[in-house]
């Protein structure tokens, strides 16, 4: 045992008994404020503005400790993200009628697609999704994903559903493409 710890067994079984230093106390208490600052904050104070809060306590430490701290406690700010407009609706090219107006109750597959884009975050940046919907049983028929965010997406994730599903004839296919593209509002197919 002495051999990995590098403590002696005396020292060992004294500490065992001896109870908390005055260091584990410390923070000890320090965690309390600590957990109820961050729970006051609704778990939106990072080491920063906990360190200024404590501060205004008269509470000086260091944002390193306090982070050890809320590492020990599992605590994890919550992070904002950032908006991100992705429509542009201030454009003046024609815009396709709305054939389908809100009625997305069908009566058999393959006669209403729906389409929709969005981005996901990812640790190497966004990834932009087109989804295609057949409105009848509410699967996925379609899909494309990439690093960015053009007509092609939408018009990938369609022709995958056509080609999946060999569509009927008389097939409405109702979307809103985003971010500088023209908009797709239902056109039958």
């Amino acid at each position: 045992m002495r051999r990995f710890m590098k403590v002696s067994r005396s020292a060992y079984y004294d500490g065992l008994k001896r109870g908390p230093t005055t260091g584990e106390q410390d923070d000890a208490a320090l965690s309390k404020m600590i957990q109820s600052t961050f729970d006051k904050s609704r778990a939106t104070y990072g080491t920063r503005r906990l360190k200024a809060t404590l501060s205004v306590q008269n509470r000086t430490v260091s944002r390193r400790r306090i982070g050890r701290l809320m590492r020990e406690a599992a605590l994890a700010c919550k992070t904002q993200r950032k908006f991100r407009a992705t429509t542009n609706s201030k454009h003046h090219q024609p815009v396709a009628p709305n054939h389908l107006d809100r009625q997305f109750v069908v009566e058999k597959p393959n006669q209403v697609y729906a389409g929709d884009l969005t981005y996901i975050p990812t640790q190497e940046g966004w990834l932009y999704l087109a989804v295609v919907i057949d409105l009848y049983s509410r699967q996925v028929v379609g899909w494309s994903m990439a690093e960015h965010m053009r007509t092609k997406r939408v018009n990938d994730a369609l022709l995958m559903a056509v080609w999946k599903r060999k569509r009927e004839k008389g097939l409405l296919w109702h979307t809103v493409a985003a971010a500088n593209m023209r908009p797709i509002a239902t056109e039958p197919y």
